[in-house]
């Protein structure tokens, strides 16, 4: 086990090492953008699940609130991808 001063700068060292040679990072897999894009996938596949629950409710504003979610679970699966 690391101490928390050995996590602290072991996480300096990585995070110097993505800033001065992000293509050995890229080559290597930078698990930081993984965790990110997994975390959008999921938040933006709960987004879609509501959509049934607010049909069911019906009328327009139901309408309008599933629109809005979808354009936000649109706008987060695409910077999953990125990642």
């Amino acid at each position: 086990m690391l101490s928390s001063d050995e996590r602290r700068r072991l996480d300096e060292m990585a995070q110097h090492l993505r800033t001065t040679d992000p293509d050995f990072v890229v080559r290597m897999g930078d698990r930081t953008g993984s965790r990110r894009g997994r975390v959008l996938f999921v938040a933006s596949a709960l987004l879609w699940a509501t959509v049934p629950a607010l049909a069911f409710i019906g009328g327009w504003v139901a309408a309008m609130v599933s629109a809005a979610v979808l354009a936000i679970a649109g706008v987060l699966l695409l910077k999953a991808r990125h990642w």
